[in-house]
C-alpha cells in the first residue's frame, strides 16, 4: 500500500484478518486528508507474542509543522460549521465503529494484548462518546450579563481555542484517543493527534473512522513517531505558532515536561496524569463484595491504568477476614491456571518486580502472589498483594502501574484518611461501608478528583468530569465540562444610543 493510498476498510481489506503478512505493513501518518509515508519506521510488537505485528512511519519535525499547518488553515471553515454537520459527522463515526468493530477489536489487541472485554469496552464505548459528544454540541451556550453602564449591553461568547495538540496513551488506546479530539472537535477546534508509539494503528485507525465519516481534510491529523524523536516533534508541536491548546493523558514525568514546555508559551493544558488510588474500606463493610471490587480495581487491565487501586486500608477489627476474601477474589478473578497478566513492555514487569522485591527485602510480606515467579514470556506477571508497607520503601509512594497493590490496616478513621492523602497524586479514590453517611463524611476528606463509595477506584463515566487534583493533573475531559475545556469567552460590548459622556456620568463606566 503505498502513502497515498486509502486503507479499503469498507469492503473487508483487513491485513490481519486475511492472511496477509501483517508486518509487512507500514501505518502510515495522516496529514491534510493525505495518508503519508515517511522514510523512517519502527517496529511495533505484540506484547502477548513478543513478535513484530507491523511497522509504523515515524514522523519528524517537518511532519509536525506540516500538520500543524493543515490543522490551522483548516480551523476557519470548521470552526464555522453548523452544529447538525458536526453532530453529524460524529454519530456517522459512531456507526463506523460498530461496523468495524471486528477489524479495530484486532488492531487493539494485536498491540496491547488486552483483554477481550477491555477490548470491546475500548470499541463500543468510543462508539457511545462519540454519540454523547455529538449530542452535547447544541448545548454550547453564551450568556448576556448583567452591565453596571448605562445605555450599555454586554454578550458573553464561547469561542473554539484553534488547533489543539491532543497526546494520547495506549493503555485505552480507542477510548482516550477519542476522549483526547473529540471535545475539542466538537467545540469548532481543529486537531493534531500524537498518538503512541506503542499503539499506532489504533491511533491511525481514529483517523480512518473519522475521515469515513466525512471530516473535512485537516481538520484531524494524526501522527506518530519513534520513542527517541519524542522530544522534539513534541517540542515543535507546543512551540509551533498555530497551536493553541494542549491535552495530555499519560505518566507525570512526561506531564511536567510538557506543561513547563507549555508554560514557557504561555499555552494551556489539560492533563489527565498519573494516580495512586486507595481503597478505604470500613469495619462494616461487605467484605466480599469489596474483595471482588477491590482485586478488579487493582488489577483491571494489568493494572496499567491510571486509576488503578495501589493502596487497600482496612480497618484493623476484620483485616484478617479481608484478607482471606482478597486471597478469594483474586483466585477467582485471576486463577492460576489461567494465563498470567500481559503488560505492553517488559519494563513494566522489571520495574514491579523490583518495586515488590525492594520491600520484601525490607521487611514487607506477600498476601498473594509470587514475585519469583516465572512466566511464559517477559511481558507478563501474575497478581501480587503485599502488605507491610512502610514509608521508607519505593512501593509506598511510586506508582507501580502493574498488578501490585498494598495492603494497609487502620484503627481511626482519620488515620486511614492521612494515609490515602499521603501522596502526590489524586486522581481516583474508593470507600466502603454499610453507612453512606460515613463513606460521604470520608470522601469529602479525601484529596482526589473522584471518590467512588462502595465502587472500584476504576469508574470514568461519559456523563461525569473525569480529572485529578494535584499531582494527577488539572482541568476536566467527559460530559458538557469536557467541551467547556477547549472553549474561551469573549466578551462583547455595545451601545444601545448615544452614550452618555458628561462628566457625570464617569463613574458609572466601571473606572477604577
Amino acid at each position: 500500500m503505498t502513502g497515498n493510498q486509502q486503507h479499503q476498510h469498507g469492503n473487508g481489506a483487513n491485513p490481519q484478518s486475511n492472511g496477509t503478512n501483517t508486518s509487512t505493513y507500514v501505518i502510515p501518518l495522516q496529514i491534510n486528508g493525505e495518508e503519508v509515508k515517511t522514510s523512517t519506521t519502527y517496529q511495533v510488537v505484540n506484547p502477548a507474542t513478543n513478535e513484530v505485528a507491523w511497522e509504523s512511519c515515524s514522523a519528524t519535525k517537518a511532519d509536525a509543522i506540516k500538520a500543524a499547518d493543515a490543522a490551522q488553515a483548516a480551523f476557519p471553515a470548521w470552526s464555522r460549521t453548523k452544529v447538525a454537520t458536526r453532530r453529524g459527522i460524529f454519530l456517522k463515526a459512531a456507526d463506523i465503529m460498530v461496523r468495524r468493530a471486528e477489524e479495530l477489536s484486532d488492531y487493539i489487541k494485536a498491540e496491547t494484548a488486552g483483554a477481550e472485554s477491555f477490548i470491546a469496552f475500548n470499541v463500543f464505548v468510543s462508539a457511545e462518546q462519540l454519540r454523547d459528544v455529538g449530542g452535547r454540541i447544541a448545548t454550547v451556550v453564551g450568556h448576556v450579563p448583567a452591565y453596571d453602564m448605562d445605555d450599555r449591553s454586554a454578550m458573553i461568547l464561547k469561542e473554539p481555542y484553534g488547533v489543539v495538540l491532543s497526546i494520547a496513551p495506549w493503555n485505552a488506546a480507542y477510548y482516550l484517543g477519542f476522549r483526547a479530539i473529540t471535545y475539542a472537535l466538537a467545540a469548532g477546534n481543529t486537531v493534531v493527534l500524537k498518538g503512541s508509539e506503542l499503539s499506532p494503528r489504533c491511533h491511525w485507525a481514529i483517523g480512518s473512522v473519522f475521515k469515513e465519516a466525512g471530516l473535512p481534510d485537516g481538520v484531524l491529523n494524526v501522527l506518530t513517531h519513534r520513542p527517541q524523536d519524542a522530544a522534539e516533534v513534541t517540542t515543535t508541536l507546543i512551540e509551533h505558532p498555530a497551536v493553541k491548546k494542549i491535552n495530555f493523558t499519560g505518566s507525570t514525568a512526561v506531564g511536567r515536561i510538557i506543561a513547563a514546555t507549555a508554560g514557557k508559551n504561555l499555552k494551556p493544558v489539560l492533563m489527565e496524569l498519573g494516580g495512586k488510588a486507595s481503597a478505604i474500606v470500613l469495619k462494616d463493610a461487605d467484605l466480599e463484595l469489596t474483595a471482588m471490587e477491590c482485586v478488579q480495581g487493582a488489577f483491571m487491565g494489568s493494572g496499567q491504568i491510571c486509576m488503578a487501586t495501589e493502596r487497600i486500608i482496612v480497618h484493623s477489627s476484620v483485616a484478617s477476614a479481608f484478607s482471606q476474601a482478597l486471597k478469594r477474589a483474586t483466585a477467582k478473578l485471576f486463577p492460576q491456571s489461567g494465563s498470567a497478566s500481559i503488560l505492553i513492555t517488559p519494563v513494566g514487569v522489571q520495574k514491579n518486580k523490583k518495586l515488590v522485591s525492594q520491600a520484601l527485602s525490607q521487611g514487607a510480606s506477600v498476601v498473594v502472589g509470587d514475585v519469583n515467579a516465572e512466566e511464559s514470556s517477559n511481558t507478563r506477571m501474575r497478581p501480587i498483594i503485599v502488605e507491610k508497607v512502610t514509608p521508607e520503601m519505593d512501593l509506598f509512594y511510586q506508582e507501580s502501574f502493574g498488578p501490585t497493590v498494598s495492603l494497609f490496616t487502620f484503627e481511626a478513621e482519620e488515620d486511614a484518611i492521612k494515609l490515602t492523602n499521603d501522596t502526590e497524586y489524586g486522581l481516583s479514590a474508593a470507600v466502603f461501608t454499610a453507612d453512606l453517611a460515613a463513606g460521604f463524611r470520608v470522601a469529602k476528606q479525601i484529596e482526589s478528583g473522584a471518590v467512588h463509595i462502595n465502587g472500584m477506584t476504576i469508574q470514568d463515566d461519559l456523563n461525569i468530569p473525569h480529572g485529578g487534583v494535584k499531582s494527577s493533573g488539572f482541568g476536566r475531559f467527559n460530559a458538557s465540562a469536557g467541551i467547556e475545556e477547549f472553549l474561551h469567552l469573549k466578551t462583547i460590548t455595545w451601545a444601545d444610543g448615544v452614550a452618555d459622556r458628561s462628566p457625570s456620568s464617569i463613574g458609572k463606566i466601571g473606572l477604577m
